[in-house]
């Protein structure tokens, strides 16, 4: 054991190479009370050269102060540290304990591994190892599992009692802004008038607005900013003005502190999902049910804990996740039905695609079975055929209660005029305030103190240009945004609110405005437009339970697809029969209701081509037909004489102009007329074939036939 202590182990070699002493404290705290345990530390200095290095060849690497040991990611020291052992460049490697350099067996041994195969030696206070001897390499395999113990103990016994405080509801935990902790640790309303009005807004906001990005623009369209408690240093923490972010909106509506709630273990860390060199990494927020401490109306609230519940069920709502049922925030697309539109096929949600440059044409896309499993897309809908039924039925089903949505509307108008006008005057208020306590503060100090007296003036002088800055900012707001109803004002809004139509299809009107009022009417909406050909199925599940289904009549590219497509095929056929000509049959058709297939007018076009879809001849076609062979006196048209002969009409005016076939003159309106008898056809034919078979040179026409 004596050789141990002694430096019998340290050869000239370890000399030469550099002595690197790692200092670590864990917390910022350990570092500013526990000073003791720093200065020892930085005295292993003093050892490194009583073992015979240098001074010149002693390097302190003390980059991990306030750094915790349970992991080497974020321990730059450390990392520095292993580098230079691998480079072959360390001797000696000193530190107060084995809990200093590493508190996990990982990083332990990788440290141990890497000094025993570069010759690099270990030491503290009182011993010096070679991690090359296997008596020091158990001893200091035994030293880091015995640190990594302490550790875990460590752990278990805080983690324990803030438990058993937290039950009792007795241990101190932060509080957000808005809420204030007096000397005599009962907790109270923030004193300040703006704070509480500032937080109010957001959580009125929301359940306006209904998305927190929402609240974020409104906040930033009439400049009004955040209070937020940053928890640096020591308690107490002063609250500071930050410009509204999502972040910011997001940690005030997902605070359970506002609703009076003492809470406690609300996350965990999964080591599955840590990430190196990310602080806080793999830490994940459990669910309410799987919270180890809620303690009801222990402080004073801004809400209640059901609404609480209702905006966080609204937040999941909002994101884009439509596998768990999240139909997402309301988008400024078009598609009046983005998100709650479900496939009638398989039941998945129906996703949005926006066709072209344009976005109104859009359509309702489930591709479940697709993705999932390789197999054609159950079904797309346009939602130029859904979305104005969906319209009408909602204008509908509004019009009973239109005189009540224009008093809210009314009474919605005067309330945010009046909140608005209040946060400005509070936030004057503040500013006219810092002015006043800055001049108290100048006039305070003795004149002739000029070296605290200019200081003073000018932070005086910088309140006051805040004071008149916001001041103009106020008024500008108060002539732009500030709303004065009269009475005739109110009679506009009634007025208004008996034509919904007007409202919905307003320039003013969103279509993030629309979607948000389907949404609360209608939970979701079924479709499928494969049940029958040319018209889409619709089920409506209102928010109120009841359901309603309905026809949707479709805009087709094919008059197959019509829905009436049999019936214009039997009406068009009796019309033919009927000896009407195609323009006549346009008028006819049109007085009855039939569309074309795009929803418009049918036209002498549309006629032809549906004759030609449907096999319906003209009069001129079947006058052709019935004309093709023969004439009525026995004589053959061109074609006749060409099918009856097997020639091609070229030769038969060949043979005409020749004086074999012998034609009558007809009259101008009427075709040739070829006189062909059963002796005449035998003789042509008879000819023909002679001809077909001699050589060209020896072919010769008779003309005398």
């Amino acid at each position: 054991m004596s050789s141990n202590h002694s430096p019998s182990k340290i050869t000239n070699d370890h000399l030469a190479k550099v002595a690197y002493v790692y200092v670590r404290q864990s917390t910022t705290i350990q570092l500013l009370r526990h000073t003791e345990s720093t200065i020892r530390q930085y005295e292993l200095v003093n050892r490194a050269n009583a073992l015979g290095w240098p001074a010149a060849h002693v390097k302190v690497i003390d980059d991990d102060l306030a750094k915790s040991g349970a992991h080497a990611d974020l321990r730059a020291g450390f990392q520095q540290l292993l580098a230079q052992i691998s480079l072959g460049q360390v001797g000696l490697v000193l530190s107060l304990e084995a809990a200093r350099l590493a508190r996990n067996c990982s990083d332990w041994y990788r440290m141990l591994e890497l000094c025993s195969i570069f010759g690099t030696l270990i030491a503290d206070y009182e011993v010096v190892y070679d991690p090359r001897l296997y008596h020091d390499r158990l001893l200091l395999g035994l030293a880091g599992m015995m640190s990594e113990a302490e550790l875990h103990h460590i752990r278990m016994r805080m983690t324990e009692g803030q438990r058993h405080k937290a039950e009792r509801g007795e241990l101190r935990l932060p509080l957000p802004a808005g809420l204030e902790r007096l000397r005599t640790g009962e907790v109270v309303l923030h004193p300040d008038e703006e704070i509480q009005a500032r937080v109010r807004l957001v959580f009125n906001k929301f359940r306006e607005l209904g998305s927190a990005a929402s609240v974020v623009r409104y906040l930033r369209e009439h400049n009004l900013k955040l209070p937020a408690r940053h928890r640096r240093g020591a308690e107490p923490y002063d609250i500071s003005w930050v410009e509204a972010k999502t972040n910011g909106v997001l940690n005030i509506l997902q605070n359970p502190t506002y609703t009076g709630a003492y809470t406690w273990g609300k996350s965990t860390l999964d080591p599955a999902r840590r990430v190196s060199d990310v602080p806080h990494s793999g830490i994940i927020q459990l669910p309410v049910d799987q919270w180890k401490v809620i303690r009801r109306d222990v402080y004073p609230a801004y809400l209640s804990w059901e609404e609480y519940e209702i905006n966080q069920q609204r937040l999941r709502a909002n994101q884009y996740r439509y596998k768990e049922g999240q139909q997402g925030a309301p988008r400024t697309g078009q598609a009046l039905l983005q998100g709650i539109a479900l496939c009638g096929q398989c039941g998945a949600r129906m996703w949005v695609r926006y066709r072209g440059a344009r976005q109104g044409l859009a359509g309702y896309v489930c591709n479940e079975r697709a993705r999932e499993l390789s197999e054609p897309r159950c079904q797309e809908v346009s939602s130029g055929d859904v979305d104005s039924a969906v319209e009408r039925l909602i204008l509908k089903a509004l019009e009973p209660d239109k005189i009540k949505l224009a008093l809210a509307a009314y009474e919605q108008l005067e309330g945010a005029s009046a909140g608005l006008e209040k946060q400005w005057r509070l936030r004057v208020e503040r500013a006219r305030y810092e002015a006043q306590r800055a001049q108290r503060q100048y006039d305070a100090v003795e004149p002739e103190n000029r070296l605290v007296a200019r200081n003073l003036e000018q932070h005086w002088e910088a309140k006051l240009r805040a004071a008149e800055q916001i001041e103009r900012e106020y008024e500008l707001w108060y002539k732009q945004h500030h709303v004065v109803l009269t009475v005739k004002d109110r009679q506009e809004i009634l007025a208004l609110g008996e034509d919904l139509p007007k409202i919905w299809h307003a320039e003013t009107t969103t279509s993030a405005d629309r979607k948000k009022i389907v949404r609360l009417m209608v939970r979701d909406i079924i479709l499928d437009r494969k049940r029958e050909v040319g018209q889409i199925w619709m089920k409506i599940n209102w928010q109120t339970g009841a359901s309603t289904e309905h026809w949707v009549k479709r805009q087709v590219c094919r008059y197959r697809e019509l829905p009436e497509a049999k019936q214009l095929e039997e009406r068009l056929r009796e019309l033919k029969k009927s000896g009407l000509r195609d323009v006549e049959i346009v008028m006819k058709l049109g007085a009855e209701g039939y569309r074309a297939s795009n929803g418009g007018e049918l036209t002498k076009q549309s006629i032809h081509h549906l004759r030609e879809i449907w096999g319906i001849e003209s009069a001129r076609q079947e006058r052709k037909r019935t004309q093709a062979q023969q004439w009525e006196d026995g004589t053959y048209t061109l074609e006749g004489a060409a099918a009856t002969l097997g020639i091609h009409v070229r030769t038969v005016h060949v043979w005409i102009k020749r004086g074999m076939i012998e034609t009558k003159e007809a009259c101008k309106k009427v075709a040739l007329k070829i006189v062909l008898t059963e002796a005449r056809i035998a003789e042509l034919k008879e000819y023909l074939g002679r001809v077909r078979i001699l050589p060209r040179s020896k072919r010769t026409v008779s003309r005398s036939m």
